[in-house]
């Protein structure tokens, strides 16, 4: 551990002179890596493979009847409104397991070595947050999959691929905020029950599983503030049509914000990790 902080400064000073070109070489060399080694062990997909498909079926047979019936519907209407929010959901639950899978690297040791090799520090960042894209990547095909077996309608094509995108923006903005845990946090299992608290309230105090009509007004004014329901409205109305405009510009004014004042912090975070 006294190698790795001592040589730690080092790196930093390094970071100054490599160069862009140096840095992608950097990150596509430690993506292949992270991709190799999920190679090795596709057990960790499963959470990608297998969470779209439960929290679909859950919510669209469990609550799809009457919360269709409040959206003017029955269980095919609940289809059109829920999975644009399952999508917005994607990136979060994804972002927990950076902030995990990053904690465990260190106590491996494998971040030390990192940290002692001759590459840009935050090239070991973004390579994760690229895997972790691509792992999201897999859990929306998933999802929108699932969506159309149970009969959600894509109604504007272009409007999917863009949502797909926002989404992805946005994920990876959370995923600089688990990558601080990650780092500041002593186990795997801290960051994870963090993630949950975090979690939780987001998800569920959101228009990601209904209308956020019937809820009272302090919970009301709580999603409006909650980016997640701003993503999720945003998906909704480039997928299905309606209002887009106000919820797209929110949800980019907080994927430039959060990736702006964590991302600085995570680099840091990493690099003076003792």
């Amino acid at each position: 551990m006294s190698t790795a902080v001592a040589e730690t400064p080092l790196a930093v000073e390094g970071d100054a002179r490599i160069s862009p070109r140096a840095h992608a070489r950097h990150v596509g060399a430690l993506v292949r890596r992270n991709l190799l080694w999920i190679r090795q062990d596709p057990e960790s997909m499963f959470d990608a493979v297998l969470m779209p498909v439960v929290f679909t079926l859950l919510f669209v047979f469990v609550f799809g009847g009457s919360i269709g019936q409040s959206l003017g519907g029955g269980q095919q209407q609940y289809v059109q409104y829920v999975v644009p929010g399952l999508l917005a959901m994607m990136g979060m639950n994804i972002a927990t397991a950076v902030g995990t899978g990053f904690n465990q690297d260190f106590h491996t040791g494998v971040m030390d070595r990192f940290r002692t090799l001759p590459i840009g520090q935050g090239s070991v960042l973004f390579a994760k947050i690229v895997v972790e894209l691509l792992r999201m990547l897999v859990a929306t095909t998933v999802l929108l999959v699932v969506g159309v077996l149970v009969g959600f309608d894509v109604e504007n094509w272009p409007g999917l691929f863009a949502a797909v995108g926002l989404a992805t923006l946005f994920g990876s903005a959370l995923m600089w905020i688990f990558l601080v845990l990650g780092v500041t946090m002593k186990n795997a299992q801290s960051v994870q029950a963090m993630g949950f608290l975090v979690l939780m309230p987001l998800q569920f105090g959101s228009s990601i599983f209904s209308p956020t009509g019937t809820m009272p007004g302090w919970l009301q004014t709580f999603t409006d503030y909650n980016p997640l329901s701003a993503l999720a409205d945003a998906a909704r109305g480039l997928m299905v049509g309606g209002p887009v405009a106000h919820d797209l510009w929110v949800t980019l004014a907080w994927t430039a914000g959060l990736t702006a004042v964590m991302a600085p912090i995570a680099i840091h975070k990493f690099r003076t990790k003792a």
